[in-house]
């Protein structure tokens, strides 16, 4: 009685929420499931399972979220949230039906699991934190926490901790599973290995650390770690990748000039040679090269308004320490899984910089570091594993 009485509330509160329903192409034939992500935060990791479901289960997942991604992978359809109210909630099943929903995280949109509930469309909410009626909806909707958590076929929650708070909101005890955090997906950036192996020969037991996506702000910081950590290692090689490659020029007359440093170009085709302390390489170019060299990266944009220009975990998939300002930009997500895992180096400043890069020069500090890092990077695999296997489960089931 009391979940009825909570969702009328919420229906009545949400009934004259209209959208203009967004495009959306032909369903494909086969299973399709509706995966509903919480935030930005969630949608790597959704990606990362619809590609498998998709590649390995030939399952049709439709993503949707805030934004649209920059990528999608094969077999993946992305759709706008959809309003959630009865109305929309019945349109959007009407045109997809859906196999299978699943939710992200926690947030419960109740128009559209009352609706797949009432049409026996099994449901299930995975990488499952703490559970919380759709953001923005704020009432009192006296039951609907507890029936809607009670809907579910199975709630895969990311430890123990969830787990309990499920528990204790209303979710079925025999539902609710630890699966773990599924993971974040990551390419291990290429290489071409004949390249690789030839200036690893020419490097040989030379100390090496690569500053990535370098903006002009923070120029004087990279030059003057350099300059302070050469004393601790004086064949210290740094590898440079501007923001934009127009700075080059200017930063090789200005580190030869003032600093008396020899600097070869990439794009020149010179070679980091023994008498060589900098070379620079052109923006966004062969990153994936310059991580396997380097057992430290320092990721330019964190000291800057723009915040860090690449994903930190590509240096994790490589094995490079990573060095970093507080300003993540877009990766707030991956550095907050390394942070919590003491997987980086965090630098307020540019003194900061030369002090840890100093550290870092330390060849057990630095593996300690890019091991953790590597650690998360690969973490998950087992937990999507899991949410892989439950929701193909679900999916045998209803047929």
């Amino acid at each position: 009685m009391a979940y009825s009485l909570g969702l009328t509330l919420y229906n009545l509160a949400n009934r004259a929420k209209e959208a203009t329903s967004p495009p959306r192409p032909p369903r494909p034939q086969g299973p399709l499931i509706w995966v509903q992500a919480a935030g930005p935060d969630s949608v790597p990791q959704l990606l990362g399972l619809a590609r498998r479901l998709e590649e390995e289960h030939g399952i049709t997942v439709v993503l949707s979220s805030a934004t649209a991604p920059q990528k999608l992978p094969a077999g993946v359809i992305w759709q706008p949230n959809p309003i959630d109210n009865a109305t929309e909630a019945r349109a959007l099943l009407d045109y997809w039906t859906p196999d299978l929903i699943a939710q992200a995280e926690g947030e419960l949109r109740p128009a559209l699991l009352h609706e797949a509930h009432a049409r026996q469309i099994p449901s299930a909410l995975i990488d499952a934190r703490s559970p919380a009626i759709l953001r923005g909806r704020e009432g009192w909707w006296p039951g609907l926490m507890r029936g809607l958590l009670s809907s579910f076929n199975v709630i895969l929650a990311i430890d123990e901790t969830a787990a309990r708070a499920f528990r204790r909101a209303g979710a079925e005890p025999k539902s609710v599973q630890v699966s773990g955090r599924m993971e974040y997906p990551s390419t291990v950036l290429p290489c071409y290995e004949g390249e690789r192996t030839e200036l690893a020969h020419l490097l040989a037991t030379r100390p090496v650390w690569f500053a990535a996506a370098l903006p002009e702000s923070e120029e004087d910081a990279v030059i003057a770690a350099h300059r302070s950590a050469m004393k601790l290692a004086h064949r210290l090689l740094l590898i440079l990748s501007p923001q934009d490659a127009e700075r080059i020029p200017a930063l090789v007359t200005r580190m030869e000039q003032d600093e008396g440093w020899t600097v070869a170009r990439r794009h020149a085709e010179e070679e980091p040679d023994s008498d060589v302390q900098v070379y620079l390489a052109e923006p966004a170019s062969d990153y994936g090269l310059w991580y396997r060299l380097a057992p430290i990266t320092y990721f330019g944009g964190g000291l800057d308004d723009s915040g860090i220009g690449r994903d930190p975990m590509e240096a994790a998939a490589l094995g490079s320490a990573i060095i970093h300002g507080p300003r993540a930009g877009v990766f707030g997500a991956s550095l907050g899984r390394l942070a919590a895992a003491q997987a980086t180096c965090l630098i307020g400043n540019g003194h900061d910089l030369g002090v840890t890069l100093g550290e870092l020069l330390s060849p057990d500090r630095a593996a300690r570091l890019a091991q953790a890092a590597w650690a998360v990077e690969s973490d998950g695999a087992e937990a999507t594993q899991k949410v892989v296997d439950a929701l193909c489960k679900l999916l045998k089931g209803a047929k």
